[in-house]
């Protein structure tokens, strides 16, 4: 397969302010970072699906900015950015669909007051003060995860177009 990939398929500088997939950098920036820290805000319990909520924000969150000055800078004009482009949106999507679903349960079970313990303990706390709070701080990380998945999702599809044009 044969490709006809040019070398100013992807934008630079501040050409991806304008082009639409990449567009959804800011975005992804700001819905990502608030996933991370209303999760590091409340107390990470339990610690098994919420640390993998954490990594997949941290992670998607610092390889969205070295992904966004690669473009800033120039670096993308290779034949493999554009397949590189897709296939780090689709994986940022896929995680962030899993972390979505993992604190969305996590959270169901807050509302319910059910806390399950690491080894397996389950602790039953009413929805009062504090734990109100972090009920409170998790729907919106819920949200803002959610949020953040469909952009990931929509620029993956914007860039496997842009990627097929070209």
């Amino acid at each position: 397969m044969a490709s006809t990939t040019s070398g100013d398929v992807l934008p630079t500088g501040f050409r991806i302010f304008t082009s639409i997939p990449d567009l959804f950098f800011i975005p992804e920036f700001v819905f990502g970072g608030l996933v991370w820290i209303l999760v590091a805000s409340t107390r990470v319990l339990p610690d098994n699906p919420l640390g993998w909520v954490m990594f997949v924000s941290v992670f998607c969150f610092v390889f969205t900015t070295l992904w966004f000055f690669l473009f800033l800078c120039g670096a993308n004009q290779s034949s493999i950015w554009p397949a590189l482009d897709v296939g780090y949106h689709f994986l940022a999507a896929v995680f962030y669909l899993s972390a979505s679903v993992d604190l969305a349960y996590i959270t169901v079970l807050k509302g319910w007051g059910v806390t399950i313990l690491s080894g397996g303990a389950v602790l039953q706390l009413a929805l009062t003060g504090e734990a109100l709070k972090i009920y409170r701080l998790d729907i919106a990380a819920v949200v803002m995860s959610y949020v953040a998945t469909l952009l990931y999702f929509l620029h993956a599809i914007f860039s496997a177009i842009r990627w097929r044009k070209a």
